[in-house]
């Protein structure tokens, strides 16, 4: 058996400058979900969270956008991406059923703590998910992110690089 010797050479690689060193990343996604808020009273109250992206990708129409959404609008994300992408999609912070419980006492689910908690996965959640170049061709993924409003009948489809 012939002896083989590993190549060590390194590849050449382009001296890094200041601007690359330094400056705005080649391809950025950044999802923030903030500034929870808690509306309504009874039973029809509801938390919504903003949420804020910035992109230099183009497959995003806006480069900036921030929308409000709540937890009903994650899980229906959710649902979309399973049924229609070939992505295998994460789970959701949990629906937290005992903190509904009309006798526990305290606020339950409209606890600081458990909205700071439940912003956290949210967030976790959604940057894994836009992360995946699949699931960045989901038009119900671009409706989340940037349009004001969700449109729960809309018609699945890929979305086209500009």
């Amino acid at each position: 058996m012939a002896d083989t010797i590993a190549d060590t050479r390194r590849l050449y690689t382009k001296p890094q400058n200041l601007n690359d060193a330094y400056g705005p990343p080649s391809n950025f996604l950044e999802i923030d979900v903030s500034n929870p808020q808690t509306i309504g009273v009874g039973r029809g109250k509801y938390t919504t969270y903003e949420v804020r992206l910035k992109t230099n990708l183009p497959i995003f129409k806006l480069k900036e956008s921030s929308v409000r959404r709540r937890y009903s609008d994650f899980e229906w994300l959710r649902a979309e991406l399973e049924r229609e992408s070939k992505v295998v999609v994460p789970p959701l912070p949990g629906k937290a059923l005992i903190r509904q419980l009309p006798f526990r006492g305290g606020d339950g689910i409209f606890e600081d703590s458990f909205i700071e908690e439940r912003r956290q996965g949210l967030e976790q959640f959604l940057n894994k998910v836009a992360g995946h170049p699949l699931a960045q061709n989901e038009r119900c993924l671009h409706m989340f992110l940037q349009d004001e409003s969700v449109d729960k009948n809309y018609t699945p489809s890929k979305v086209r690089q500009a």
